[in-house]
């Protein structure tokens, strides 16, 4: 709790507008649940009258009919009632499956995000942009020793902006959303940060306008297409999205003269002021990020892909350590020159034709750039409070200072939180959180 306190802390160097009374949430797993769990009590309201109408049926069975006329009356009502029956036990499977107070497993595994892939696809209501609402966010303005900014005449190619490269997509688009809203507030110039949302769908630039009205942005679509036949499956589904491999295309998608971007996941918010990692030094690497040389490295790769010393020798003489691809600084000018897209996509194909590893888009970045990343602090990705891919359970800080929460793993925050199944560090995440409509 002593660190939580301490992050929570941090100051703010932003002036904000006067904030509208906080709204309503909608609540997209709950309203489902509620739902279905009042279709199950429809059904057993139903059965409590059928048991009522057959126990008169059976009694009336005891008048001086013709037996012929009994025994047809009791098949009819044996019929009928194997038919209720079967009827409310399918509505109680129902709120078995997609109550998580009913069921045996952990907390955080039954809201993982694989399980909410699971009730949408179950329910047929598959999320999309119009259903979501989000509050408009504060104006943001730059401290006294930044000065005021305005987009010139040169635009996103200003060479005194910090950009910043981000994915939206539906599922993930409240995370998106609360990462915007964290930079903006802990930044000293928030008017010199230019975001560049990656999308796969339409739609969502007028629901970034309506929440951040003042913010410098540029959407840029991502064909699926690209990539959908270069992708293996994963350990959790979440990560064969094809979105999730836009990171790989930042290079091509960006105009040639942003020279340098930082990339971020959508499940993170950032306590310090973003213009400190921005002015990182690469030195002569291209990509820069916080790396964990005490992990065992091998578990990211197949048996098969370590017996193989065509495969296993690409790292000989390379020292290399595992980083998280979720908070990197990239130099897109070198990126170009060594043509690193070209060969992340080799190694995908590598695998498509045979199995040598098996989480996602993380394996091909350490085949080509593991041993060859410039070191970043720590505190700039305080990694894994969403648990591991299975269980999401909850996990602790690690020490140092914290400068990102990053809730890597299969449990987010705002599932979390809306299911009252939260874990303690959750609660640093909810005070970036916009989704809901202003009162």
């Amino acid at each position: 709790m002593e660190r939580i306190k301490e992050v929570a802390s941090f100051p703010r160097h932003t002036i904000r507008e006067k904030r509208s009374k906080k709204g309503r949430k909608v609540r997209l797993i709950p309203a489902i649940s509620s739902s279905l769990l009042t279709l199950a009590l429809a059904d057993l309201k139903g059965t409590l009258a059928f048991l009522i109408s057959s126990i008169s049926t059976l009694a009336d069975r005891f008048d001086f009919k013709s037996k012929k006329k009994k025994r047809r009356g009791f098949y009819r009502v044996r019929m009928l009632w194997i038919m209720r029956f079967s009827g409310f036990f399918s509505a109680a499977m129902v709120m078995i499956v997609l109550s998580p107070s009913l069921q045996s497993f952990p907390p955080a595994e039954a809201i993982r995000s694989s399980h909410l892939d699971d009730v949408l696809r179950f329910s047929g209501q598959i999320p999309s942009a119009d259903r979501f609402s989000f509050r408009k966010a504060s104006t943001f303005r730059n401290a006294a020793e930044c000065g005021r900014r305005a987009l010139g005449k040169r635009g996103v190619c200003d060479p005194s902006l910090v950009h910043v490269a981000i994915t939206l997509d539906v599922e993930y688009l409240r995370g998106s959303i609360a990462a915007v809203h964290s930079i903006l507030q802990h930044s000293m110039c928030p008017e010199s940060v230019f975001f560049h949302f990656l999308v796969s769908d339409t739609g969502l630039e007028t629901l970034v306008r309506s929440t951040f009205p003042e913010v410098k942005f540029k959407v840029y679509y991502f064909d699926p297409e690209i990539v959908k036949s270069l992708i293996s499956t994963s350990v959790r589904q979440a990560l064969e999205q094809p979105l999730n491999y836009a990171r790989n295309y930042l290079a091509d998608l960006l105009e040639p003269c942003v020279r340098r971007v930082i990339y971020l996941d959508s499940d993170l918010v950032v306590v310090d002021d973003i213009s400190k990692l921005w002015t990182t030094s690469l030195g002569k690497k291209t990509i820069g990020a916080p790396e964990y040389c005490h992990a065992n490295f091998t578990k990211y790769f197949t048996e098969g892909f370590w017996s193989n010393r065509k495969f296993s020798g690409t790292f000989i003489g390379r020292n290399p350590c595992y980083f998280n691809t979720g908070v990197m600084v990239m130099d897109l000018v070198k990126w170009r020159r060594f043509g690193y897209t070209k060969r992340i996509e080799r190694w995908m194909e590598i695998q498509k034709s045979g199995r040598i590893y098996e989480l996602g888009s993380l394996p091909p970045f350490l085949l080509v750039f593991a041993g060859h990343v410039a070191p970043i602090e720590h505190r700039w990705n305080q990694h894994g409070l969403g648990g591991d891919n299975v269980r999401g359970s909850c996990r602790d800080l690690h020490a140092g200072p914290v400068s990102l929460l990053h809730w890597s793993g299969s449990g987010k925050p705002w599932l979390r939180l809306d299911a009252k199944q939260s874990c303690p560090l959750d609660a640093l995440w909810a005070p970036y959180d916009l989704y809901g409509n202003s009162s």
